[in-house]
């Protein structure tokens, strides 16, 4: 469709829009916001929707429904950008972007009152109190508190701490005084400047700033030290070494990287994860994940950017840097987007962007366990866009070839359906037409075996055949296939062990799937698997091939006979080894003089005996 062939009723609107950035909205013919967006140019930007061809079912949907427009003019892109994310979080418009967030995050308070009180607590109040979050991690949150409280005797009541209260001598010490985590400033036993200075520390640990707290303990411990106040210098030595332990610990990249957050981003068809880090002095001090639900042809950029102006928002961000994996084209005032390419900034990055694919995968996971179908069909349909097949891959059979220097070759087949493994259908071949170690065609004749039965008892086929092995593999399958007729009807492809590559017949370039995708982690799962079967059946052939020949040739030994001493000794040699009352005590004394005699009473006619 194209909408600018067509008079719609906002022409002279459009052309009143300022060249200026900007947020627009669009309404429907209720009067209910549908879309809100930003514009470098609001002119440029909202005349893009009546002017393009919209390749898009849903932009296209969203253009006919829009009934009204409302545009507010900003003086920055920062400002569009974080006036655009207060709106959607207002309106909820159906055709935004939608941020899966439904948590809410802790703060440390430090209460304004006398010898204020340092808590957590999730609810606000406009006391002028002081209010440092939110805490993503609620984990790293009671860290800090509990670093703070080893380090610090703060007062936990909730008693009036007037100075004329304390001096009228109302309030008695508690047990918190005794076990020493108070110094009782409620009887006067601690100043109000001291309890302030101690609190200041405080801030700057909070806030991240601990090398700053840790050379202020250095200068009172050495001070203290001079005085010979070496109980308290000691005491004082005690609370340095706790916080270098902690800054240690917290410390993971160069603390000249100071006040910057990092964004990644990692898409998927129908979500995004965007993960946050708040660094300080080369420490993390917060780490959150968002999940994106996408609504319309949202590109990168946009996702990027709608969960920057978030971050910033929520974490009361002011930082004058901001690291991320690519440049948005937005323009914020006093502030470096930095796009690393190695280093320590690189590093951030790539740890930001883990958290994020581990995110990712956390939430599949509770889906998987949630609507285990939509799971399956899900990855059903990745492995088909994958895969370049016109139906999802719901049965798939994999074949894997088993030989030593040419004995006993054998292969296997697993067959998985809706992604999981069907071991009533597993099949093993013993190879019958090859001679000596011909891997090529080995596969050509289990392939044209397996499905010349399949065709005759007109049983189902698969979506897709997986041939372990690279192109000759996958040819020599290929022409089994055109002989059966069923070249073009199933999606074949080869798997080479080395780099994980994916081959197409006719194809000579491999496809590279990305490592972590769950349509790799499917191929390899059935290509072990079949290997795995493959093998069993190898050793159990093999193992049977020694019995008939060390052990069955030697005359009035059976089978059966051959099969318990193999299962006792292990070993054709150490049955060789083994006494003749040993021997009895498996198969009898008749059975062992016979095999006792064979290994040693040798004659020159049997000389490797």
């Amino acid at each position: 469709m194209n909408s600018g062939a067509r008079e719609h009723p906002f022409q002279n609107l459009i052309r009143s829009l300022p060249d200026k950035p900007g947020v627009y909205q669009y309404l429907d013919k209720e009067g209910k916001v549908i879309y809100v967006g930003k514009a470098k140019n609001l002119k440029k930007r909202v005349a893009s929707y009546f002017t393009k061809t919209h390749q898009s079912g849903k932009l296209k949907l969203l253009v006919r429904k829009i009934s009204d427009i409302k545009f507010v003019v900003t003086s920055t892109e920062l400002d569009a950008l974080l006036l655009e994310n207060n709106l959607i979080k207002k309106h909820q418009p159906r055709y935004n972007i939608q941020l899966k967030d439904d948590k809410s995050f802790p703060w440390i308070c430090i209460k304004n009152e006398h010898f204020p009180r340092i808590f957590p607590t999730r609810n606000i109040i406009k006391d002028g109190s002081e209010y440092y979050g939110p805490y993503a991690s609620v984990r790293m949150m009671r860290t800090l508190l509990d670093i703070i409280r080893q380090l610090y005797p703060l007062r936990t009541c909730s008693l009036n701490l007037k100075p004329s209260l304390i001096g009228k001598k109302k309030y008695k010490v508690c047990l918190e005084y005794h076990i020493g985590n108070c110094k009782a400033p409620c009887v006067g036993k601690q100043t109000e400047e001291e309890y302030t200075e101690t609190i200041n520390h405080i801030r700057e640990i909070i806030k991240g700033n601990i090398s700053s707290v840790i050379s202020e303990l250095k200068r009172l411990m050495f001070s203290a030290a001079e005085k010979m106040e070496f109980e308290k210098a000691q005491l004082l030595k005690e609370k340095i070494e706790i916080l270098e332990r902690y800054k240690s610990k917290s410390t993971i990249v160069n603390p000249k990287i100071d006040n910057v957050d990092v964004l990644s981003l990692v898409n998927d068809d129908d979500l995004a994860y965007v993960n946050y880090l708040k660094v300080v002095n080369g420490a993390i001090v917060q780490a959150h994940t968002v999940e994106l639900k996408k609504k319309l042809e949202e590109t990168d950029a946009d996702l990027l950017t709608f969960a920057l102006a978030d971050f910033r928002q929520r974490f009361q961000s002011n930082s004058k840097e901001i690291i991320l994996p690519f440049d948005p084209g937005i323009e914020l005032p006093d502030v470096k987007i930095t796009v690393p390419q190695r280093g320590d900034k690189k590093q951030l990055l790539d740890l930001s962007r883990r958290n994020a694919q581990y995110f990712r995968l956390e939430r599949m996971k509770q889906r998987a366990l949630t609507d285990p179908e939509r799971h399956k069909k899900r990855i059903l349909n990745k492995m088909m866009e994958d895969l370049r097949m016109s139906e999802p891959p719901v049965c798939i059979e994999c074949f894997d070839n088993s030989n030593i220097q040419g004995d006993y070759p054998v292969a296997a087949m697993v067959r998985f359906v809706n992604t999981r493994p069907s071991k009533k259908d597993y099949r093993h071949f013993n190879i019958k037409t090859v001679e000596g170690p011909n891997d090529f065609a080995s596969m050509e004749e289990i392939i044209y075996r397996r499905y010349s039965r399949l065709l005759k008892e007109e049983k189902e086929l698969p979506q897709l055949i997986i041939v372990d092995g690279g192109k000759g593999q996958l040819s020599a399958a290929v022409k089994s296939l055109k002989d059966l007729g069923l070249y073009g009807k199933i999606t074949i492809i080869g798997i080479a062990k080395k780099l994980e590559e994916i081959y197409f017949p006719n194809d000579p370039m491999p496809l590279y799937i990305d490592k972590k995708s769950e349509t790799l982690k499917i191929i390899q799962q059935l290509r072990d698997e079949a290997h795995r079967f493959g093998i069993t059946h190898h050793r159990k052939r093999r193992e049977k091939g020694t019995i008939k020949s060390e052990l069955t040739s030697i005359e009035g030994i059976g089978f059966s006979t051959a099969q318990k001493l193999l299962r006792k000794f292990r070993s054709v040699k150490k049955i060789k080894a083994a006494t003749e009352k040993e021997l009895a005590a498996v198969v009898g004394k008749s059975k062992a003089g016979v095999v006792y005699r064979h290994f040693h009473e040798s004659t020159p006619h049997h000389p490797g005996l």
